[in-house]
């Protein structure tokens, strides 16, 4: 593996730690159908995909008053522009942070003081030693990082240098939640409703 960037990764945000606090389990909220299920999950933290833009105003506006932390993935929203544009449209509609593969869209939103997570996909070592360059310019926030089984194969000094990252990808159960915290992730990412209550003392208790 090539050597990684030696660019200082920024301490996890304070706002995140905080939503994750009680539940490290970040909702993926695939579809409009699913913004109830988010809506009324402990969980506090989601990132909205394939939620049409013309829908995603409304939905914003009212997962931001239940006080969520409201990432909006802006490559996989139908309608959304992958520019500059369309990072200014939500932080006028109260989005608190951006999701995208793209390093500039990354760049747009963390100069807005948006929250910024970048996700990359490890299919093998030339890829991810791409991913720990990117990550590396861009500086995101967080690092989502899929599929999360491969993240045990990852070396310990690409875990670093990707954190804090979330593990996604195939997490279906509460044995991979616990499996990607222990991995080293700050929180798992799941389109499974049924983890999005998943408590910290829950998995302390086995649960």
């Amino acid at each position: 593996m090539s050597e990684p960037s030696t660019r200082p990764r920024r301490p996890l945000n304070p706002l995140i730690e905080a939503a994750f606090a009680d539940v490290p389990v970040c909702a993926s909220v695939v579809g409009a159908a699913r913004v109830k299920d988010f809506a009324a999950a402990p969980t506090a933290v989601g990132v909205l995909a394939s939620i049409p833009v013309g829908e995603l105003p409304k939905v914003v506006r009212v997962l931001v008053h239940l006080k969520k932390t409201v990432f909006v993935n802006i490559d996989a929203c139908p309608g959304l522009a992958q520019d500059r544009g369309a990072i200014d449209f939500l932080t006028e509609i109260g989005a608190q942070g951006v999701v995208s593969t793209r390093a500039a869209l990354i760049d747009r939103a963390g100069a807005l003081d948006m929250l910024t997570m970048q996700k990359v996909f490890v299919t093998d070592r030339s890829n991810l030693n791409r991913s720990l360059e990117g990550v590396g310019r861009s500086n995101p926030d967080l690092v989502e990082v899929m599929p999360a089984p491969i993240i045990p194969w990852m070396p310990e000094e690409a875990r670093r240098v990707l954190s804090p990252f979330i593990a996604a990808g195939f997490v279906t159960d509460v044995a991979g939640v616990a499996h990607s915290l222990a991995m080293g992730a700050v929180a798992a990412a799941t389109s499974d409703p049924g983890l999005w209550s998943l408590t910290r003392d829950r998995l302390r208790a086995g649960k």
